[in-house]
């Protein structure tokens, strides 16, 4: 292990991307990657629609609400993909958490 303890991620908690990773569109390839530090992860469809509205402000019940609404989905399915994905991104360190 690294020494870094996760966060536990609720839907308070405001994600945002740690120092030096970003999320990255590829025309070539048509596709998300999350670029970070000596590595690169490909982001499905469903992960970037979640990483591009992390802005460092907004709290996690408000993107799950926003994206509730733009799929017209159940909420507490949107809500168990987006606390997983945030909580797997940041024991990554690609997201870093503010409780």
């Amino acid at each position: 292990m690294n020494g870094v303890t996760p966060t536990s991620v609720t839907e308070t908690s405001v994600p945002r991307f740690a120092r030096g990773t970003r999320l990255q569109y590829d025309r070539v390839r048509e596709t998300w990657f999350i670029q970070a530090p000596e590595r690169a992860f490909q982001a499905d469809a469903v992960a970037a629609e979640i990483l591009q509205l992390v802005d460092a402000t907004r709290p996690l019940g408000a993107i799950i609400d926003q994206l509730s609404e733009k799929f017209a989905a159940p909420r507490d399915i949107i809500a168990r993909d987006v606390l997983a994905l945030v909580q797997d991104l940041s024991v990554r360190q690609v997201l870093v958490i503010t409780p």
